[in-house]
């Protein structure tokens, strides 16, 4: 009886450790929560934390599922890649790349959407916010003004700012874009003005945005749907591959 129990207990050990070295599918990570509210998602994917280079992904959820919506769109980050921004996910505490004001990178983590944009009313059908801007409206880069990381019209605001961006641009690069939420709280020199937005014909890396062909944006937005509380997730591959959007 006793060969038998060691017997018994060997194949018990056997078969625990089998069970656990099989990777168990995971719908969040301890970094990413996905709200169970948003059916909507923007997922931009790069390489590594340093690459300028990445592919966008829509998808949207059906019934308990995530299902991609048409193809992976090309896309250009920050010219100095991805770094951890301020959004709806948490930082890891032993973080490498933390996104800072006028580091060249892009936010990485979970971010919702505030509105698109363009420099006139648009001519397509959309269910999605969107504001026409001039060029005297300025997103404030300036992390010691009042109106940090805040999109304004400066004619009716006192101005205490010394850097900004037109919203109107004399490029087409905002033709026609969507605003970014990130560092919603305006900690100062944690990154401000962050959009998706028309690629330069260059392709060259953003400051810190997203962005794209203008065929595509224009089908993101016209995508996008107020009442599915689409979010952008933003990752180099490493991370990820946490998060399971099977």
């Amino acid at each position: 009886m006793k060969k038998i129990s060691l017997l018994a207990l060997s194949l018990l050990l056997v078969t625990a450790c089998s069970i656990s070295t099989k990777a168990p599918k995971i719908k969040t990570s301890k970094t990413i929560n996905i709200p169970p509210q948003t059916s909507q998602l923007l997922v931009v994917t790069s390489n590594n934390w340093s690459s300028k280079d990445g592919s966008l992904q829509r998808y949207e959820k059906n019934e308990h599922h995530w299902q991609k919506v048409g193809s992976a769109i090309v896309v250009v980050i920050g010219r100095n890649g991805l770094g951890w921004g301020k959004g709806l996910h948490t930082t890891p505490n032993n973080a490498k790349y933390i996104k800072k004001e006028g580091d060249g990178k892009a936010p990485a983590g979970l971010f919702s959407l505030k509105n698109a944009f363009g420099y006139r009313p648009a001519d397509f059908a959309m269910h999605f916010p969107y504001a026409v801007y001039k060029t005297t409206d300025h997103c404030v880069d300036d992390s010691t003004s009042q109106w940090y990381n805040q999109i304004i019209d400066s004619t009716k605001v006192k101005k205490d700012y010394r850097s900004f961006e037109h919203m109107r641009l004399k490029n087409e690069l905002y033709k026609y874009g969507i605003v970014v939420n990130h560092n919603p709280q305006k900690i100062a020199q944690a990154g401000s003005c962050i959009f998706i937005h028309i690629k330069s014909p260059s392709g060259k890396g953003t400051a810190g945005c997203t962005a794209m062909n203008e065929d595509k944006i224009v089908e993101v937005v016209k995508w996008l749907q107020e009442e599915k509380k689409p979010l952008l997730l933003q990752l180099p591959k490493e991370e990820m591959v946490k998060v399971n959007l099977d």
